[in-house]
């Protein structure tokens, strides 16, 4: 939709005026002795309005989405399953054993034969790489299994809070937690400090379970805090949390769609589409138009039900897209339908006013220019010259005459239009179509 007012012609009830209008400005008063008195309608037709100081806006209607910010999905993670963790540990055990054979081999040889003691460096090499391995192992968990499956997900167009089951693996719950981080290891003692962490000793503060927890390193008191979390919603106590045990967002989110089904064997991937609880407009602007807005505009969004509630541009997209051409429209390619378009985001100013809409077609007005204490007259007191241009029918006294005048700026919303002329000014008369 172009921002640009369309041009006025000739107004409705007037063409008959218009039509017997010289190009230039009649210099004799048509209107003398008409016998008109001072503020009052001759037929009932006409009545007199007043040229007045006004601050005035051009605003245009365009068609936008009602729907919520921060669209994202929330995802099972890859890593290493419990089994292989513990394939790991046990391998481990057995260097360690190994080792100690080794050692009390060499023990037993006064001297060391130098077979011994090369049992013992290898033993001792082969440990270290277990152990680094089964670290590997331990940071990288998940908490399914190859046999887990989703035994809890929750409906469209839920809110979740910190705290609370976003879903459950094989009855482990997977819970939300307030953060920005997306975590890439398990928390498990020994793990180095982290953003992560931090992440998680606040929430676990803030959801009574470490009081006082804070800081990037898992410390005995992050392990407790775990241990007493777990507990209390009764999942295993380990004192640690695998990967996908607890999710990060901003704040509460919605559920948008779940791609996953109950009795679903657990793979790696989306599970849910989700949303930020902030109302968000979106409008597919023509890309032509794109100067014509700028973050920090208020605009005003028709819902559905035709209340009005104001909002502000938040952003405004720099990268055009080409809608896909729509078969049988017959119309140009790049026109005003299916032209290169840009996003402009609108973030309502008040949020309660939207009600409980997931998804809903609502209208925006943009409001595209403005001029502050502009000479405004009612829109349907122009008369259309003959010629070009438009002129105002005057009133002093009893005498009648034609303005000619200059047009700026149309307010749609308001019926004005801006006027400047040789001989206008505020307060002076003209004559409307009676309402």
């Amino acid at each position: 939709m172009s921002l640009e007012h369309p041009r006025r012609t000739a107004l409705a009830g007037l063409g008959l005026v218009a039509m017997t209008i010289a190009v230039v400005l009649i210099v004799s008063d048509p209107f003398s002795g008409a016998g008109k008195p001072s503020g009052a309608s001759d037929d009932g037709q006409t009545s007199l309005a007043t040229v007045r100081r006004e601050s005035l806006s051009s605003q245009t209607q365009v068609g936008a989405t009602l729907g919520y910010a921060g669209a994202a999905n929330i995802r099972i993670p890859a890593g290493t399953p419990p089994s292989a963790v513990q394939q790991a540990e046990e391998t481990v055990r057995n260097s360690e054993r190994m080792l100690e054979s080794a050692r009390a081999s060499l023990s037993t040889h006064g001297a060391a034969p130098a077979s011994a003691r090369a049992r013992v460096s290898s033993a001792e090499e082969a440990l270290a790489n277990t152990e680094s391995s089964a670290a590997t192992a331990r940071s990288s968990q998940v908490d399914y299994a190859q046999t887990s499956m989703f035994t809890m997900l929750p409906a469209v167009g839920r809110v979740i809070a910190r705290g609370q089951n976003v879903f459950a693996l094989s009855g482990q719950e997977t819970v939300l937690m307030y953060g920005t981080v997306v975590p890439s290891r398990a928390f498990v003692a020994g793990m180095s400090p982290g953003k992560d962490v931090a992440a998680l000793n606040a929430n676990l503060d803030a959801l009574g379970y470490g009081t006082g927890l804070s800081g990037e390193t898992f410390s005995g008191a992050t392990e407790a805090a775990i241990r007493a979390f777990q507990s209390a919603r009764g999942m295993t106590v380990t004192g640690q949390l695998p990967l996908g045990s607890v999710v990060f967002e901003k704040g509460p989110v919605r559920v948008t769609s779940v791609m996953a089904e109950l009795g679903a064997s657990v793979t790696p991937g989306p599970v849910l589409g989700i949303t930020t609880t902030r109302p968000q407009v979106k409008i597919a602007l023509n890309a032509a138009e794109q100067s014509s807005v700028k973050v920090g505009d208020h605009v005003s969004i028709t819902l559905p039900n035709e209340q009005t509630t104001p909002g502000v541009i938040s952003s405004v997209g720099t990268v055009a897209k080409t809608p896909a051409s729509k078969e049988g429209a017959g119309g140009p390619e790049n026109g005003e339908e299916g032209g290169p378009t840009i996003e402009v985001d609108v973030t309502p100013s008040e949020p309660r006013a939207i009600g409980h809409l997931d998804e809903a077609p609502v209208s925006v007005s943009i409001t595209t220019a403005s001029v502050p204490n502009a000479l405004a007259v009612p829109v349907d007191a122009l008369l259309a010259l003959a010629g070009g241009g438009y002129a105002l029918e005057m009133v002093e006294g009893d005498v009648h005459h034609l303005e000619a005048v200059t047009l700026g700026l149309f307010d749609d919303a308001e019926g004005l239009v801006q006027v400047s002329g040789q001989s206008v000014h505020a307060g002076q008369r003209v004559v409307v179509p009676s309402t």
